[in-house]
């Protein structure tokens, strides 16, 4: 595993060297393509422009409420236009999991909304509302959860159903502050039924490996661009990747000081990168 003490790049040359030796790319949305609901600058111009490039990529995120064409068309209705087979959720390598380890038709209970519970469906689980025969708990966010729900998939727990997490984000940045996130819905489980989840999505590397593997990407040649040292570059050093910091979301360049979390590459926003790898795919 790569030390999260790598050193990021100090200059625009190592910075160019290290893109260089990449044609497969990661996108993180949130903080990295738009902020709130406005795109961010270079945006609309970056998807195309790594088509341009011959560089494939997929938008990969860790939240699971949204379906890839509700993703798709919050995207356009900030002019950043992307196909549907560009968009790979926590709840999509949930199901991809699924399809792997479950046998079809397992009786599953989520605590999850309409992109995760779509997703368990897709791979051919049996969704129910009772603990009754469950062989899995998958929970991600769940802004309209009951505390009967809580109860019926701790019963599950208990009479020993396996335990999927998309994402442990203990907060969910909202305008008015932090609330609880998927992280902290799970908690609530682990705390009743001493059970731990499998967690998905970033830091952990599954979410990754999968994303790769839909674009045909390696860890040497794929990299992991988004704006949490805690979850995006994280993730990429524990798969030994090239990470991408871009300072436009919720990292600061100040953080970077006390971080053992270090990205290979750290830019202020697309138009630097895109210039920065611009320069790299001249010189090749």
């Amino acid at each position: 595993m790569r030390s999260l003490g790598t050193p990021f790049n100090r200059g625009s040359n190592t910075a160019a060297a290290t893109l260089g030796r990449v044609s497969h790319l990661l996108v993180d949305m949130d903080g990295v393509l738009f902020r709130g609901g406005t795109a961010l600058p270079g945006a609309s111009g970056f998807l195309p422009w790594l088509q341009n490039h011959g560089i494939a990529f997929q938008l990969i995120t860790n939240n699971s409420t949204a379906s890839p064409e509700k993703n798709a068309a919050l995207l356009a209705a900030m002019g950043i236009h992307v196909d549907l087979d560009a968009v790979f959720t926590s709840a999509m390598a949930t199901g991809r999991y699924l399809e792997r380890h479950a046998e079809r038709g397992e009786r599953t209970f989520v605590i999850g909304e309409e992109g995760l519970v779509e997703a368990v469906a897709n791979a051919g689980m049996e969704v129910v509302r009772d603990p009754e025969g469950v062989s899995w708990v998958v929970a991600g966010l769940d802004r309209h959860v009951t505390y009967e729900e809580l109860c019926m998939a701790s019963f599950a727990l208990e009479r020993g159903a396996r335990f999927i997490a998309t994402n442990a984000d203990a907060s969910l940045p909202v305008e008015q502050g932090e609330a609880p996130g998927a992280g902290a819905l799970q908690a609530a489980l682990v705390a009743t039924t001493g059970v731990k989840p499998l967690v998905i999505g970033k830091p952990e590397p599954l979410l990754l490996e999968l994303g790769m593997e839909r674009i045909g990407g390696s860890r040497d040649n794929t990299a992991m661009l988004g704006d949490r040292l805690d979850t995006d570059i994280a993730a990429a050093a524990r798969l030994e990747m090239t990470s991408i910091l871009v300072l436009t979301g919720v990292t600061a360049r100040e953080d970077l000081a006390s971080s053992r979390i270090r990205p290979n590459v750290t830019v202020n926003g697309l138009p630097e990168l895109m210039k920065i790898w611009s320069t790299a795919k001249r010189s090749q």
